[in-house]
């Protein structure tokens, strides 16, 4: 049985303060390091190797790939980064304390603008201090395509043609893959590997640090999934 193991990101500091995060580039928290060592060991555990990594562009997941790929000796494999798998793009909600906009704009907004698959948070503009193409690491991303506010759909949008492009044709060609990513890029790929509805996937919880496996044969037909 082949197998394919993705994974959230450890704990950030903004995680950890219970707010929206998006693409602004925060580091893991000290919880967040050790849940990605413990990531590695347990991958290490059980007997888990890699041809190919893939990550985003942001340090939370980044840093965490590092984490477990010196726990399993494996630095030397390639890693790919692309923004396709950052986190949502949280707009003008970015930085702000969620039990705060709770508060100010009631639980069906909040709701929402977390959660919904096609609802999108008030987006901000070019000229804001958070607007991406401000970043070097976006310096070669076409101006059309730097969000101002995604909702979960423009994420999958973005997330799914990178996963059958590139990701897709490797589990073909056999290769043992890692993702590493974000709470909604990753919702994102479960939403469309599992088939799961626009309704269920809002309520779809992944845990940060905690390795997801897929079994499959080919043509990667699920046979089980678990988490170590």
């Amino acid at each position: 049985m082949k197998k394919l193991v993705i994974l959230r990101h450890g704990e950030s500091i903004w995680n950890k303060k219970n707010i929206f995060t998006g693409w602004i580039d925060v580091k893991l928290s000290k919880k967040g390091i050790l849940e990605a060592k413990n990531a590695g060991k347990i991958l290490k555990k059980n007997k888990f190797s890699f041809d190919i990594a893939y990550t985003s562009l942001l340090n939370r997941a980044i840093h965490t790939t590092w984490e477990i790929l010196n726990k399993l000796n494996l630095t030397w494999i390639k890693i790919y980064k692309t923004w396709k798998l950052n986190e949502r793009h949280y707009g003008k909600l970015q930085g702000l304390n969620k039990n705060k906009v709770l508060k100010k704009y009631g639980k069906v907004k909040f709701q929402e603008w977390r959660r919904s698959f096609f609802i999108n948070p008030p987006k901000i503009n070019e000229n804001d201090i958070q607007y991406p193409g401000k970043d070097i690491k976006y310096k070669n991303l076409n101006k059309n395509k730097i969000p101002l506010g995604e909702s979960l759909l423009d994420t999958y949008n973005r997330v799914i043609p990178y996963w059958k492009k590139n990701i897709y044709k490797n589990i073909l060609n056999n290769k043992l893959i890692l993702i590493v990513a974000h709470g909604n890029s990753l919702r994102a790929l479960i939403k469309y590997i599992e088939n799961i509805s626009d309704k269920n996937i809002s309520n779809y919880e992944i845990p940060t640090g905690k390795p997801l496996i897929y079994e499959y044969k080919d043509e990667f037909k699920i046979k089980d999934k678990y988490y170590l």
